[in-house]
Parts: structure tokens; C-alpha cells; sequence
């Protein structure tokens, strides 16, 4: 097997897609973390009882963030994705944040995009339209999440699907 990080993200700016891996699927406690130079998806963080990834989360190939990692996407779909997935994504927007760790300070963005197909979010095209409670607790889970491991997230504000191809198209390697 390839490099996952290497693989093309295909961006289409016109439709709003591209292509991301799925680390962590929905509903699970692990966080799970690709490694290139094994070519495996190991487990790096147990979140404590009660809480889980509320969507799937993995990361765009062919993207490099702030914080040395692919960038960061948060994939809506109506079922968990196996871990290594490949996921067709529309990009709905990005949730801004920057990332504190022993006192250092980076933007940390979640990208979210919806799984192409989708019965239950087909018509969602923009973080506009996300019920602004989902928004809210998604928000809140990578708080809460970061605080576990030492670090704070702060939010810093949200963009649309623009936003988020300007983020790939910048972070792109």
C-alpha cells in the first residue's frame, strides 16, 4: 500500500469536492492516527467513557496544516466509514480554531464536508445551514476533546465551502 497522505485529493472547486481518509469512524472512543512510515492507522488517544467522535474524522491527502498534519476534516455521512476509507466529500465549510500546546499557539481548522452519497444530508451545501445546535456540539466535542490531552482549542469562527477550498488549495503539497 501506498502512502495514504500522497494520494490525490482531486479538488473540484466548481462541484466542492475532494477526496478524504477516514481515521476514526463515528461513535468510537479510540482516535486513531495514520502513520506513513508504517502505512498503518494506530491508536493514539481513548477518549473517556461517555464520549465519542460524533461524526467520522480523518484528513485530505496531499494537504500539509499549521500543524505539520494533513488538514483535518470532519465527514457527515448516514453510516460509520471503516477506518482507511476513502470518502468522496462535498465541502460544506471549515470551523476556524486556533490550538494551544505548552504555550504554543497554531491554527488547527476543521474542515466538514458531507459523504457523497447521503440520504440524510444530500441537500446540505453550506455551514450556514447546519442546525446551529449540531454546530454547537461539534464545536464544543473538539474543546472538550483537546482539553483531555492538555491542550486548549479555541474557536475562532466558521466559513463556508469557499473557505475551506481556499484552505486546501493553500495547504495543498
Amino acid at each position: 500500500m501506498d502512502d495514504l497522505t500522497r494520494l490525490s485529493h482531486q479538488l473540484d472547486v466548481k462541484q466542492s469536492c475532494c477526496r478524504a481518509i477516514i481515521e476514526t469512524p463515528r461513535g468510537s472512543r479510540n482516535k486513531l492516527s495514520y502513520h506513513p512510515e508504517t502505512k498503518l492507522f494506530r491508536i493514539k488517544h481513548l477518549l473517556p467513557k461517555g464520549m465519542s467522535f460524533p461524526f467520522d474524522f480523518g484528513f485530505i491527502p496531499s494537504t500539509l496544516g499549521a500543524d505539520g498534519d494533513p488538514l483535518d476534516i470532519l465527514v457527515l455521512m448516514d453510516e460509520p466509514a471503516p477506518v482507511a476509507a476513502l470518502v468522496e466529500v462535498r465541502l460544506i465549510g471549515i470551523i476556524k480554531a486556533d490550538q494551544t500546546e505548552s504555550g504554543k499557539t497554531q491554527e488547527n481548522h476543521r474542515l466538514l464536508g458531507v459523504a457523497i452519497p447521503s440520504y440524510d444530508y444530500e441537500d446540505l451545501k453550506s455551514i450556514d445551514r447546519l442546525n446551529k445546535q449540531v454546530l454547537s456540539q461539534i464545536e464544543e466535542f473538539f474543546i472538550t476533546y483537546n482539553r483531555q490531552y492538555g491542550k486548549e482549542f479555541k474557536v475562532t469562527g466558521t466559513g463556508g465551502p469557499k473557505e475551506a477550498i481556499r484552505v486546501i488549495i493553500d495547504g495543498s503539497r
